[in-house]
């Protein structure tokens, strides 16, 4: 058998028998994970007309949160080390930051497996898992260009949303917000693969969302907080998810401290990876004795 007929596929990404893929393998594997973001990209386009909406309903959020906190505000200057104008921006660039990250791959994942497409997924030379990460990824960049983009120029409009005007903030929020994508997919994707081990996963899914909203800062900044509690989110992830990049566009972290917010973002990133492959592993394992 030749080099080229012994690399065959083995199941969940990667080639087998011939050692490494060749440079052309792996640039035709490459060009599908592409192939994922843009054909992603795509159906989002043909259902446009939902984010059409859904920047009305995003909009509605603000406001409701905007006149929520100008009258616990009232005549204060600060909270939470949060001026009033702070808060507005923070509220208004929060919402449509979560336009950006925010994906249904645990759903996708848990589908996948109750219906058992799983197991032809897990055969293709390919990596589910970062093929899953490339269509989230191929619908946030639908959601940013046709969903934020917009929606934050209504906000500014409705709102006195104040823009940053240090370059640096502009370029460490647009970097910490692909990361707040990255991290929050993350969690996604670890929750969707604990359908392979529990027999209905709906609940947690739900309780999920929940908690990622409400402790990443996305309804309440971190900062507000009770101070016990404050300390405890600031050990978990959800932070760097929305209060962390927040914080950066607000002007509230400047200078050398956007660095420091970002390398607790890198640090989140990496640590979820050891679950998420875990998981996945176990999970091939479980797929491949039980289905054979």
């Amino acid at each position: 058998m030749s080099e080229h007929t012994s690399a065959a596929a083995s199941p969940g990404g990667g080639y087998r028998g011939a050692g490494r893929p060749e440079r052309g393998e792996r640039r035709l594997l490459l060009e599908a994970y592409f192939d994922f973001i843009r054909i992603r990209f795509l159906t989002m386009l043909a259902y446009r007309l939902n984010y059409y909406t859904g920047i009305l309903i995003y909009s509605l959020n603000i406001g409701v949160n905007y006149f929520t906190w100008k009258a616990i505000y009232g005549q204060g200057e600060s909270l939470g080390g949060f001026t009033a104008a702070q808060m507005t921006t923070y509220v208004a660039v929060s919402w449509m930051a979560r336009a950006f990250y925010f994906n249904n791959l645990d759903r996708e994942i848990a589908t996948d497996i109750r219906d058992g497409s799983i197991a032809i997924q897990f055969i293709r030379p390919y990596n589910y898992v970062f093929a899953k990460m490339m269509q989230g990824f191929g619908e946030g960049m639908f959601r940013f260009l046709l969903f934020m983009i917009p929606g934050m120029a209504l906000a500014m409009l409705l709102f006195p949303v104040k823009l940053p005007q240090d370059p640096a903030a502009w370029a460490g929020f647009l970097v910490m917000l692909f990361f707040s994508f990255l991290i929050n997919s993350q969690i996604n994707i670890i929750t969707g693969l604990l359908a392979f081990f529990v027999e209905n996963n709906e609940g947690l899914m739900r309780m999920k969302r929940v908690v990622v909203d409400l402790f990443s800062g996305l309804i309440i900044p971190i900062s507000l907080f009770p101070g016990w509690l404050s300390a405890v989110l600031k050990l978990l992830p959800f932070q760097a998810i929305t209060y962390l990049p927040g914080s950066v566009f607000t002007g509230r972290v400047q200078g050398v401290g956007i660095w420091s917010v970002f390398g607790i973002q890198i640090i989140w990133f990496i640590i979820l990876l050891i679950p998420l492959f875990w998981l996945y592993r176990a999970a091939r394992q479980r797929l491949f004795v039980q289905g054979g």
